[in-house]
This record gives C-alpha cells, structure tokens and sequence, in this order.
C-alpha cells in the first residue's frame, strides 16, 4: 500500500480512495469505518471505526515501529491490496489518546494566541464531529475541548474524558487545522491540578467569589474604608502608590480617554482588589506547575452581578501586568443581560458603544482578545463585538450544542423527548439556582399541546429552551439515580449523523459572521 510510504503525516487521501478504503477495511473489521478519519504518518495508516456504538482506533502497518509502542491493542494479518498487513485495533481511551497525540499531533490541543477562536462547549461528549463540520467553513481556531469544574461535576466527566473525547471527535473529522483546550472557570488550585495533568492548553480562571458587588454602589466613606482594608501585602502595593498611578486621565488610541477620580479609583480597587490578587496567586500556581510547557490563560469576571465599566476594565488590565499575569483574553460583565440559551437582552446600542471602548482598552492594555461568555445564541451580538474587536474575540458557547442533542431526540424520539421536558419541569427550580435565567414555566408551551412533529420547535421557545438549558445536570444522571443518561446516549450514537446535521445548521448561525468570503 502506497500510504504505508510515509513516515512525515501525508496530505489526507482523496475522498475516492479514502471512501472505497472504508468501505474494504468496515468489512475487515466488521464495522464502519470513518473515511475522513485516515492519516497516513510513521509507516502506517491511521484511522477510526465503529462497531455498533463502540469506537476503537484502527492501525494497518506493515512492520513494527518505536512510534507505535504505546498504542496497546489486539492485532491480526490481513490480506489488503494483495498484500499481508498487521491490523491492529486499539480502544479508544484517554491513555490511547495520549500516545495518539503524539504520532499526529495534530489530534492534540495547543495554544491560540490572539487568533479569532470560537469555544465549542460538549457536555456530552459526542459533538466534536458536528463542530468540526461547521468550523470548517470559517475562519476560527476552536476549542472543541472546553468544559467547566462545574459542568464536568453535573455531567459525571473527568478532564481526562473532555480531552479524549475532543481527540477522537478531531481524528473522526480528520480536523488538521489546529484546536485549544479550556479548563474553564477555575476557582482554585485544586481545580487547576485537576486539569492540568490532563493537558489542557486554555485556563480561565474564575475569581467571582472574591469581587465586592456591594462596591459597586457603596457611599465614598465606605469606599475609603474598603480600600484602606485591601490586601496590600497580596497586591505588593500600598494606597498611596496606588492613588499616585490612577488619579489621572489616561489617552487611549482612537481618541478614547479613560479618566479617574478619587470615587472611581477607590470603587474599581474595592470591587476587585481581592479578586486581582486571588487571580495572581492562581497564575503564579498554574505557572510553576506548567513548567516549560505552553499554556494560556484568560481572565473572567463576566459572572459577577454587576457590569464592568470601561474604568474596571483598564484598572483590571493594569494591575494584572503589574503583578506579573499574561493573558490572552478577558471577559468584562457587560451591559445588558447574557442569560443561558437566547439572544442578547438589552439595549443594543447601549451594548455597542460600551463593546467599543472595551475593545479600545483591550487593544491599549494588551493587546488581548475580549471574551464573549455566555455567549451561545447571541447572535445579534457576533457582529458588533467581531467589528469592534476587528477580530480579536474569544467566543464560548456551552449548553446550546446540549440543546441540539435535545432536539435529535425530539426528532428521533418523540415519546422520550416529552418525558425529558416533563422531567426538566420538575427540576428547574432547583436547577436554576447558579445560572442566570428567567425563564417562567407558566408561560413555557407544553408538549401535551403539540404533535410528535412539531416537538423540535419546543428547543425554540425562551422559556422551554432555558428551562431545558439548565436541568442538563439531572436529565444526565444515571438511571439508578432517576435520570436519562444511558437512554440518551445510546440513542444519540444509533443515529449520530442526526445529531451532527442539527450542531452543523446551528453552528452555521453562530459562525456566519467569520465565514470564508464565498462559502
């Protein structure tokens, strides 16, 4: 076989060669494999198959290499082209992953840097495939890895499953062109540990815990006496040093200026002063740990309840450069509200020309990207922060390919999807409690009102949408425990092309406005 010449990874094969390739070794290894899948690279040829609902790494070589040793599996001869050839089928585990990586790396997560990237959330597990067929068509790096504490805990995840998963859904797709990692919203260093041995690239420290909210609002007495009580040492600052850097104006290109009294110097400190050095303490952590491996990091402060002005924004961005952080984007709390699952609510104005001068700062202060969290189906925001950013944003979406999951089920499952909204119901009140949400049950459509056919368009209703959007944690639990997790993953791996056509046509939408000029 011509593709067993290679020891560099070859171009992929010709879409002729690699289907009628499939097509021989599905029989061969009793399955269907993947034709995208194929990568020829070290004297061998790489690539994906599937026995019922079972996944497992196919390896078609001739002889034995140093690259293949820690690619553990069964192995057989076959008769291939005329030619006797080893085939050897290894699970498609985290450890098989791992070693994967590094016989084609591109399979594994790297960094982004400043690039235009898009975080395509998985709770699930099972829709990087449908992700990659959108990314395709623009001009994005994604983060097919991205997942937080919170959600890998609701969803019965371990780091090392987001990143398996991610790697087998690339190598399915035959993604070449690059992908990141995030552990995202990370509260300590405990949170860090856990995924750094897992190797994620992207770690989005989340410092929510430690911002003064009431400081938003505070009398200037109050004020004086919270920031005489910051924790200097923490800061390696004093209040006098602090007054002397920021009671000025300060020019901002673009003919932006960002000014400081004494009022808005003091609210900025005491807002987030403790937030600045929990942050710092994090970095330096996560920095000793990482060693000389790369990594990122962005900074969120998008989950506070009050907004970040233009003056917080450059007070946050100063500080963390004095003490020594490096980051790459951040996400300010913006005006309006970016609640789970719907589009932006607000003024969209007022969005505009907050977002500017964001944008202003980001690119003075760093440059670094601006983040957009919470940021699934806004898209009457895409364009306004991709204009105002000219492109250096990090968008991240979570629970709306979850959603789409949803919505194969209606389609595949009518009877199932009503017991999924009918369970979701029961537990939204409880489930709501760390999301920010309004939706109202009693405005919601309920399915006993709506034909099998129409059941999709429930994904579509504000209410219904988040209602579903939030209660994911329970619907995944296992059986035993009164969930839905085996009835709903089986389900979506007997008709997996359903659910990557609805992620493909949602993921469109969210990506329209980075598409390729001609696509």
């Amino acid at each position: 076989m011509k593709e067993l010449e290679s020891v560099e990874l070859a171009p992929p094969l010709p879409d002729a060669r690699a289907f009628t390739l499939a097509h021989t070794l599905g029989r061969l290894v009793g399955g269907v494999v993947y034709p995208r899948s194929f990568a020829a690279a070290q004297n061998a040829l790489f690539f994906l198959a599937r026995q019922g609902t079972k996944r497992f790494l196919g390896i078609l070589y001739d002889a034995e290499s140093s690259a293949l040793r820690d690619l553990a599996g069964s192995e057989r001869r076959v008769l291939l082209d005329g030619e006797r050839l080893r085939l050897r089928l290894c699970p498609t585990c985290y450890d098989t992953a791992v070693a994967l990586h590094r016989v084609l790396p591109f399979t594994k997560p790297r960094t982004t840097g400043l690039e235009t990237s898009v975080g395509c959330g998985d709770r699930l597990g099972l829709a990087t495939p449908g992700h990659v067929r959108a990314v395709r068509k623009a001009r994005v790096v994604p983060f097919f890895a991205q997942q937080s504490i919170r959600e890998m805990e609701r969803t019965d995840r371990s780091p090392q499953d987001v990143i398996g998963d991610s790697t087998w859904g690339v190598f399915q797709e035959g993604w070449r062109g690059g992908y990141g990692a995030d552990a995202d919203h990370l509260k300590s260093e405990a949170d860090v540990d856990r995924c750094l041995s897992a190797g994620f690239t992207f770690y989005t420290f989340d410092p929510r815990e430690h911002v003064d909210n009431a400081a938003h609002t505070d009398d200037l007495a109050t004020l004086r006496q919270k920031f005489a009580a910051l924790p200097w040492d923490r800061l390696a600052d004093d209040g006098a040093a602090m007054r002397e850097r920021y009671m000025r104006t300060f020019s901002i290109a673009g003919g932006m200026s960002v000014a400081f009294d004494e009022e808005k110097l003091l609210r900025a400190a005491a807002k987030y002063g403790h937030a600045l050095a929990h942050v710092a303490a994090m970095y330096r952590y996560l920095s000793s740990k990482m060693g000389e491996r790369p990594f990122e990091v962005e900074v969120s402060v998008d989950e506070t309840e009050t907004t970040t002005s233009p003056e917080e924004h450059f007070f946050i961005a100063c500080e963390l450069k004095r003490l020594g952080v490096r980051w790459v984007s951040l996400a300010p709390r913006y005006v309006g509200r970016f609640e789970k699952g719907v589009d932006y609510i607000g003024d969209l104005d007022k969005l505009d020309a907050a977002v500017a001068r964001h944008a202003a700062i980001a690119r003075h202060c760093g440059p670094y990207k601006l983040s957009i969290h919470s940021g699934s189906d806004k898209f009457s925001v895409y364009p306004i922060v991709a204009r105002h950013t000219r492109g250096m944003m990090h968008l991240k979406t979570a629970g709306t390919s979850y959603l789409e999951a949803l919505r194969a089920v209606a389609i595949l499952d009518p009877p199932f999807f009503r017991e999924i909204l009918d369970f979701a119901f029961a537990h939204y009140e409880e489930d709501k409690a760390t999301y920010h949400v309004s939706a109202d049950p009693a405005r919601a459509t309920r399915h006993q009102e709506l034909a099998d056919d129409d059941l999709p368009a429930v994904l579509d209703d504000f209410d219904n949408r988040q209602i579903l959007h939030v209660t994911y944690g329970s619907v995944l639990a296992p059986q035993e425990e009164g969930g839905f997790r085996e009835r709903l993953y089986d389900l979506l791996s007997g008709d997996e092309e359903t659910y990557y056509r609805l992620l493909e046509k949602h993921f469109d939408r969210h990506l329209e406005v980075f598409r390729v000029k001609g696509d």
